[in-house]
């Protein structure tokens, strides 16, 4: 499947896949792939098949396509490839050409026992010794070999150092670490493009600053032509060097040797690093130093190559960045949908009552009015426990722990709820546990999950015939685990939906649920360090468990008690 992502413009963050064509790419809504850019025609490029992927075709478009910042007309794309319409940029990715597809076709594989496999093993190296060479060629090699290999030490060094990184600001320090390490610098430098095109730096170093203050000034001559070319130099005599003018600039700060190569990322610079030894032999010498050997072709083709690593590092960071915000964009977006959903629910129900209200109070209808007072006290309610369930589950909390009666905390529930269970003709049944009058828990949080499932259990119930939901309490000493079950003779859940009853938004209860009280009670056991058990079938109704593991240190829950405060 093909399909192109998004990084930049009104629509970043989508993803359109396409698995035929033609594929038309335009603002007008008729398109596949439609763009709100004012700046992208109507019928702005197709996407057409052809024997080695997808070619990108212009259709006579007022501002122009762009492939890898290049005006197009017709252009087949590969993996990774960046088109631009208007101000919108997305990346082409293509999970399979045809070549690749006859590549995998011609690959055979022969059987042990196949008389035509005449192949041997004549010596053999552990996976890991590769990278004990490649980490330290100096104790795992000597001669030729010792210096093929320390270019590809660094390199592999660069590419461990960077791959997990995350962090644009964390990252550039590492690197200029392996440019004083690999070329012998005096000072460093890493200056990327901002939003405006402007260098910034990033990162700076001195080998050793004579001063802690000390600003580092860098050639613009130099950094000019390394971005208007887009290649590495090195000038060993810089104001002699005939590609620049004898700009002020570098005849100022005695730069003797200096190599300055683009961050290349996959189609654009987004930046220079630097390097340079600010004085000669003479200064060195007379400074009392070892003269260090002058830059050379080796020197400057390992940073052009630390360069282009870097530039990837620094790429796949920001598209990741841009990723991540368009993901969590488009979870706010769900989110505000969802909740808008439930609270004009509850609105509607508040307006009805408000009617109601105001109905009886014209015809001087007191039961009028309290039957529209109900209806608003009810709704009411119903807002109170989505805004307390947004707060639960938004925040990340440790529980504020107390030894108190785990068999009060879960009656208040019950007693909250009698009232709800009788209006819905179900029998609500309470059966407290011995031995659980001074267990740790955070009684606040532990009321509000039981409150949520008993709630579920209640609604579940309504209308079945002897609808009935049972709460008890027991404490398991061998496990020292305190344990409080919801029992009910609703419809039960299917076996293949009991793992998604616990994400968010995933209500059963239709437009009189959130899709939050699940979630937000796992959220609160967890915290308490336990786990919600869910066993129920279709037609046999639904028990949960939670499980609230206590400290081992006796039998009974006071001494579980008293065993973790003397911990803490």
């Amino acid at each position: 499947m093909a399909s192109l992502f998004v990084i930049q413009g009104a629509d970043q963050g989508k993803r359109f896949e396409f698995r035929s064509a033609p594929v038309t790419l335009g603002r007008d809504s008729s398109n596949a792939v439609q763009l709100h850019d004012n700046e992208v025609s109507r019928r702005h490029a197709e996407l057409r098949r052809i024997p080695s992927g997808y070619e990108l075709v212009d259709l006579g478009s007022a501002n122009g396509t762009y492939v890898n910042d290049h005006p197009v007309e017709r252009r087949a794309l590969r993996t990774r490839d960046r088109v631009q319409l208007g101000q919108t940029v997305m990346e082409f990715q293509d999970d399979g050409t045809s070549l690749q597809r006859d590549l995998r076709m011609r690959v055979d594989l022969l059987a042990r026992s196949s008389p035509d496999d005449h192949s041997a093993i004549l010596r053999s190296i552990p996976s890991g010794e590769g990278s004990r060479v490649l980490q330290a060629p100096d104790a795992a090699a000597a001669g030729w070999l010792r210096e093929r290999l320390m270019p590809l030490s660094v390199m592999y060094r660069a590419t461990q150092a960077i791959s997990n990184v995350l962090d644009v600001d964390a990252l550039s320090p590492q690197i200029l670490e392996l440019v004083f390490e690999s070329i012998g610098a005096d000072r460093g430098a890493i200056l990327l493009k901002d939003e405006s095109g402007h260098l910034v730096p990033k990162a700076v170093r001195w080998r050793d600053p004579e001063h802690p203050d000390e600003r580092m000034t860098i050639s613009r001559t130099i950094i000019d032509y390394v971005l208007e070319k887009g290649e590495g130099v090195i000038t060993t005599d810089a104001p002699s060097d005939k590609r620049f003018s004898p700009a002020q600039s570098i005849v100022d700060y005695q730069i003797r040797e200096a190599i300055c190569v683009p961050i290349q990322g996959r189609h654009t610079s987004l930046g220079v690093l630097y390097a340079d030894t600010q004085a000669g032999a003479a200064f060195a010498r007379a400074a009392g130093r070892t003269p260090r050997t002058r830059f050379g072709q080796d020197q400057l083709m390992l940073m052009v190559a630390i360069g282009h690593q870097a530039g990837l590092a620094i790429e796949n960071t920001l598209f990741y960045n841009d990723k991540i915000q368009a993901e969590r964009l488009a979870a706010v977006g769900q989110t505000i949908a969802t909740l808008s959903h439930h609270i004009k629910n509850i609105l509607q129900g508040i307006r009805s009552g408000s009617y109601l209200i105001d109905l009886g109070l014209n015809e001087k209808d007191e039961s009028i009015v309290r039957r529209g007072w109900t209806i608003v006290e009810k709704n009411q309610t119903r807002i109170y426990n989505l805004v307390m369930d947004m707060l639960s589950f938004s925040k990340d909390r440790e529980p504020a722990l107390e030894a108190a009666d785990l068999n009060e905390t879960v009656g208040e529930v019950i007693e909250l709820m009698q009232p709800r269970a009788a209006e819905l003709g179900v029998r609500l049944d309470w059966h407290p546990g011995a031995g659980l009058d001074q267990v740790l828990i955070d009684p606040e949080g532990i009321h509000r999950a039981v409150l949520n499932i008993v709630t579920n259990a209640i609604d579940a119930t309504e209308g079945e015939p002897d609808a009935q939901v049972a709460v008890r309490t027991d404490w398991d000493a061998e496990k020292s685990m305190a344990r409080v079950v919801v029992a009910d003779n609703g419809p039960g859940i299917d076996e293949t939906d009991v793992a998604s009853i616990f994400q968010v938004f995933a209500s059963t209860k239709g437009s009189s649920g959130t899709g939050l009280g699940l979630p937000v009670s796992q959220k609160i056991i967890r915290e308490h360090g336990g786990r919600i058990v869910v066993q129920s079938r279709l037609g046999q109704g639904a028990t949960f468990i939670i499980e609230l593991p206590m400290p081992r240190g006796g039998t009974d829950s006071q001494t579980a008690a008293e065993g973790l405060t003397m911990s803490d």
